[in-house]
């Protein structure tokens, strides 16, 4: 049963769009649960308004998230837990302690990687008790033609981690799948692009 833990040191890096359609991604041929670690809900309230036939669990974090995580071993192929915007949480040091995989969306600005920048120290940290842990980075909201996104790959690889050779788009699609409660792969050609993109991260994450 992997776990893939959606972590970030700072609010608005796309961590739980990235959780849910990661999840949904996941689901199209794999049994997946959904932990909401951040505070705000994000992921519950998403599930909430969707009008889909969603088989995804959607499950509110209990303080004890490493046992809450060994409580469903066995039930899911994949739990996928979005952690709050903080390397400082207690649930975020849980979910490194228990993750087999932690996921880190950046975006492309100056302040996105320096605050990612704490992350790689969290992740060391994590692998004195969890020695098999993986990490990697995920560049996201990426506009191809601006001099910054050029630049930006240069510079999440100067953090330490390796960096997702998919790089996801800034698509509108994201934005407005999460007001209709939908994921990407439920909008049809709107949003086959993005959803190609998802199954592309999906494939790395597996492989690693």
């Amino acid at each position: 049963m992997p776990v893939i833990a959606l972590v970030g040191n700072k609010g608005g890096a796309g961590k739980t769009t990235l959780s849910v359609n990661l999840s949904a991604g996941l689901a199209k041929k794999a049994k997946v649960a959904v932990i909401d670690a951040d505070p705000q809900g994000s992921a519950l309230q998403w599930n909430v308004f969707t009008d889909s036939n969603n088989a995804i669990p959607f499950i509110e974090a209990e303080n004890d998230l490493e046992k809450q995580v060994a409580d469903l071993n066995g039930n899911y192929d994949f739990i996928v837990v979005d952690c709050p915007p903080s390397v400082q949480s207690q649930q975020t040091d849980q979910a490194l302690r228990t993750c087999d995989v932690a996921i880190i969306p950046v975006q492309p600005s100056p302040v996105d990687i320096w605050a990612t920048v704490h992350i790689e120290e969290a992740v060391q940290n994590a692998r004195e008790t969890n020695s098999a842990l993986k990490a990697m980075l995920v560049i996201n909201q990426l506009e191809a033609r601006t001099t910054l996104s050029k630049l930006v790959r240069d510079a999440v690889e100067e953090i330490g981690l390796p960096v997702a050779n998919t790089a996801l788009r800034r698509r509108a699609i994201f934005r407005t799948s999460a007001l209709e409660g939908k994921t990407v792969f439920e909008m049809g050609r709107r949003g086959a692009d993005a959803a190609d993109q998802i199954n592309e991260l999906i494939q790395e994450i597996i492989q690693l």
